[in-house]
């Protein structure tokens, strides 16, 4: 191996009239669920505060789990994930990233419509949205320039009837989020809800999207806030949105920063951790580590994450 090889493997820099390489770090998983097809991809992660995790603990306790995952006290990137799914014809897009950075100096999301299109998927084939709420960080790939015009005119985009009508006038006086989100996450909805409201799909508590392939209301984190539910032969997911985040499993009962009701959301998360520690089947979360694919399991009176081993 030249030297110029060597440096390029170890630090990424090209050797000059070499073509660019691809990603060094993956940021997309594809998990085969029965005869559904799942891809996880990277829209990115975001920076922000460690106190959002748990503003209703300690900060002694917080820095103790922390300093347990070997993560910075402060403040660290959140994963930020999106799945594609392919059933019966349709071609779904479960939540869209992002998209661009509202002034919050998040330059490290906003990935999506970039790696949909190094993943050879065509905007043109998707035929339906499903969005698990309307946080900018859920919608904001849509609201990209000259994403709308490559998308289908009949695109269908399904979503809790709650959640378009929290957002009409959305209360924010339970979070606890940095300066300038609460501003950029109704402005971002707002701006949603008024490019895309003729395509809106909405629903009361769930929804069949396509053959196995099931969008069920839970709140909490928002009024509308759903999770998308996976099956095909005896296999099984569930696409969890915001319900989890990696704090959750041990600490259920810390509110995250961004949740609008955080008791509600709480008892979201302890309800739905049970059931997939009980029936043993698969998670993937927004903003768990990507790929984010695992599994949950019962420890004392909280739960354990068990990521899965990949699959190349």
């Amino acid at each position: 191996m030249s030297q110029a090889e060597a440096k390029s493997r170890t630090t990424g820099q090209q050797e000059p009239g070499r073509p660019k390489p691809e990603e060094l770090v993956p940021s997309r998983y594809a998990v085969r669920i029965g005869e559904i097809e799942a891809l996880i991809i990277s829209d990115g992660v975001l920076p922000l505060p460690t106190a959002m995790l748990g503003h209703n603990a300690d900060a002694a306790d917080r820095a103790v789990w922390l300093d347990d995952m070997f993560l910075p006290r402060e403040a660290f990137d959140w994963a930020l994930n999106v799945v594609l799914v392919r059933s019966g014809g349709q071609t779904i897009l479960i939540d869209a990233g992002l998209g661009l950075d509202p002034d919050l100096n998040l330059p490290r999301a906003g990935q999506l419509i970039k790696r949909l299109e190094g993943a050879g998927i065509d905007l043109a084939s998707v035929t339906d949205v499903v969005l698990t709420h309307l946080h900018m960080d859920h919608i904001g790939g849509l609201l990209v320039d000259g994403v709308k015009d490559q998308l289908r005119a009949d695109l269908r985009i399904h979503v809790a009837a709650a959640e378009a009508k929290f957002w009409e006038a959305p209360d924010f006086s339970h979070v606890s989020m940095p300066p300038g989100f609460p501003d950029a996450l109704r402005a971002t909805a707002k701006r949603f809800l008024g490019e895309y409201g003729s395509h809106l799909k909405l629903f009361d508590e769930r929804s069949e999207v396509a053959p196995g392939v099931i969008v069920q209301r839970t709140g909490g984190h928002t009024p509308g806030h759903s999770v998308v539910r996976l099956a095909s032969g005896g296999d099984r997911l569930t696409f969890a949105g915001d319900a989890v985040f990696a704090v959750g499993f041990e600490h259920p009962d810390w509110y995250n920063g961004f949740e609008h009701d955080p008791e509600e959301a709480a008892r979201v998360r302890i309800d739905l951790l049970r059931e997939l520690a009980a029936n043993g089947e698969q998670l993937v979360a927004t903003h768990l580590p990507f790929p984010s694919v695992g599994r949950v399991a019962v420890d004392g009176d909280v739960f354990r994450w068990v990521p899965v081993f990949w699959d190349y």
